[in-house]
């Protein structure tokens, strides 16, 4: 029996599974680096032990680091979670060879699977030896580990050197492997997985289907379960595939066998994960399970009942990332002051690995909680995780709340009609900045003339002069008297009363409340229109802050991992190539030259950590440089 078990991961996963450790009577063990000495993992878990440094390669995917933690602790067990080391076999081996239980399949079912290449083989199939402009577009992908580290669709014959390059590039950052590989690529495809759980004694279920269609990055974004609008005839060769792919390998544990179901209903076989998955809650809801609770038990041997429990109802979630969805999805870095999620009750969940507090930073994936909703039928699950994500108060780095909310709301999630094509098509009109914006820095401005003066500011016996504020693009003149505050150049508003934390304001004759939360010079303003996060800008711009004209900025902090080959100061670049290579948060974010032109200075080198805003190269362009 199990009584004390690490989980060799970081964030939400690590909470989640000491979630379940504490129902079963499970002590447990988490380890850290030294960027997550506080992180609401560490705080949650009975003991906790020190991986020293902060890179994922320094710590979490230092495996002999883990073994030694789990000894040191007393722990019996190591649960690999996803990511880092889940689907690494030498790893397994090396918690078995400790004497400790391993949380998941054998190592030789993990080494049959871990490679895509070899799992193809496996499975009869073989990915594309040379390339021609007849097999375009195909997608680059990582022989090793998942999550959209070391994928890139190419279109092009020209572009398939570059993309190789950046991809064996991030797969070796991400998983310690450069090994990538080619497959074709289907156009408007669907991400169909199927969950398998297997015990050591013969029994194999297959719990369903999953769509995870809308991706970013080829990151999943939103899943449900079951996959909506599949032939009755497809669903049982999924769950026939999956069940004898588990079966070949003598599989034991969680895995989920991913398939790509092109538009005329073919399934075409992608790879098994030998892990348990991010988006498990949404199986755990319609079959009432814990996939944690049966993956402990099955590691102890218990046998699974030989026929797997019936789905009920549909469950849909939707992951909340600190990134900027209509800035190229760069991700975001901050203090999160504020996580709360409304209505977390029955048919209402909510995973996370941070609180209140909690910084979220450079090295890890910059997703901040999962949310999940299960109230059958399908369009009922829909509203609710689109209302409860809407009412939300997520305050702190920007994140993709709002193009959640928007997109679960959209007429082809809404029709199911689902592809991996979504964001490509709809990106640019779900990140349109909403009307609620303007009335946000109305009401971000009264508040903070209230924080400042009172209920009506500073108010005198004759008409006071129009105060200004400025929020980013919008510009709010307001004045202060007797009667209260009169906002000027915004029809069909009237201000109905204003407090430090709450604007009420009169919109067309309907009143809206507006909560605000001021930390520093970012404004959340939340309410039924949205919400916003706001920036206070100074009436008079410092000089020292404006960049020369063409000067390539970091968008995020991060690491410099490669400076294009030949580039240095004189030398011609055109429009589109690529100058800098930033590493921030797992992946690979290219920074390309904004216009033909004269490279004027190159301040990136590689190996050196860069802020946000920090002035990687200037181009002069070519008009201007002549």
């Amino acid at each position: 029996m199990i009584q004390s078990l690490l989980v060799a991961n970081r964030g939400e996963i690590a909470c989640r599974v000491f979630r379940t450790c504490r129902e079963l009577g499970i002590s447990t063990v988490a380890v850290h680096s030294d960027a997550d000495a506080s992180a609401l993992h560490v705080r949650e878990a009975d003991a906790a032990v020190r991986l020293p440094g902060a890179a994922p390669a320094d710590t979490y995917l230092r495996g002999d680091l883990i073994v030694k933690a789990a000894l040191a602790a007393g722990a019996d067990a190591v649960h690999p979670g996803y990511g880092f080391l889940s689907e690494n076999a030498e790893f397994a081996r090396a918690v078995l060879d400790a004497g400790l239980v391993w949380i998941g399949p054998p190592p030789s079912a993990i080494e049959a699977m871990a490679s895509k290449t070899r799992a193809k083989e496996l499975m009869g199939l073989a990915p594309l030896a040379e390339v021609t402009e007849a097999d375009l577009p195909v997608l680059v992908k990582a022989a090793a580990g998942g999550g959209g580290r070391g994928m890139r669709i190419v279109r092009s014959l020209s572009a398939l050197a570059g993309e190789l390059e950046a991809a064996r590039s991030e797969a070796a950052s991400a998983f310690g492997d450069g090994e990538v590989f080619l497959e074709p690529y289907i156009e408007r495809g669907r991400h169909v997985e199927v969950q398998v759980l297997a015990d050591a004694h013969g029994t194999v279920w297959a719990l369903g289907t999953r769509d995870c269609s809308l991706q970013r990055r080829h990151q999943k974004v939103i899943e449900e379960s079951p996959a909506p609008g599949l032939a009755p005839s497809l669903v049982e060769t999924l769950h026939a595939s999956a069940v004898s792919a588990a079966r070949a390998v003598g599989y034991r544990g969680a895995g989920t066998v991913e398939f790509l179901v092109s538009p005329d209903g073919r399934a075409h076989f992608l790879e098994m994960n030998t892990r348990l998955q991010v988006e498990h809650p949404v199986t755990e809801a319609v079959f009432g399970l814990d996939l944690v609770a049966l993956q402990l038990r099955v590691a102890e041997g218990a046998a699974l009942p030989e026929a797997a429990p019936q789905a009920s109802g549909h469950a849909v979630e939707a992951r909340l990332y600190a990134e900027d969805p209509s800035k190229g999805w760069t991700p975001q870095t901050g203090v999160l002051h504020a996580l709360e999620v409304p209505g977390a009750a029955p048919g209402l969940r909510v995973d996370t690995g941070y609180g209140a507090g909690d910084s979220i930073g450079v090295h890890y994936d910059p997703m901040i909680a999962k949310v999940t909703a299960w109230p059958p039928p399908r369009h009922e699950a829909v509203r609710r995780l689109a209302h409860a994500l809407r009412r939300a108060r997520v305050h702190g780095p920007v994140t993709n709340r709002e193009l959640l909310v928007r997109s679960l709301e959209h007429p082809e999630f809404t029709g199911a009609q689902l592809d991996t094509g979504f964001y490509e098509r709809n990106l640019d009109a779900l990140t349109v900045p909403g009307d609620g914006e303007r009335y946000a820095a109305v009401a971000a401005a009264l508040a903070d003339a209230a924080s400042r003066g009172g209920r009506f500011g500073g108010w005198r016996n004759v008409a006071s002069q129009p105060q200004l504020k400025v929020y980013g693009e919008h510009e709010v003149r307001y004045r202060a008297g007797r009667d209260g505050y009169v906002v000027e150049d915004v029809a069909g508003l009237r201000v109905v009363d204003v407090a430090p934390d709450r604007v009420r304001l009169e919109l067309d004759g309907v009143v809206r409340n507006f909560g605000i939360a001021a930390h520093g010079d970012q404004v959340y303003v939340d309410s039924p229109l949205g919400t916003c996060t706001l920036t206070a800008r100074p009436r008079f711009a410092d000089p020292q802050d404006r960049a020369l004209p063409g000067s390539l900025l970091a968008p995020m902090p991060g690491t410099v991992v490669r400076v294009g080959d030949g580039l240095g100061e004189g030398v011609r670049v055109t429009q589109g190539q690529p100058l800098v290579w930033l590493e921030a948060m797992k992946m690979e974010h290219r920074i390309v030259s904004p216009a033909s032109g004269i490279l004027t200075a190159l301040h990136a080198v590689p190996g050196r950590q860069v802020e946000v805003g920090a002035l990687l190269a200037v181009v002069q362009e070519e008009d201007s440089a002549s």
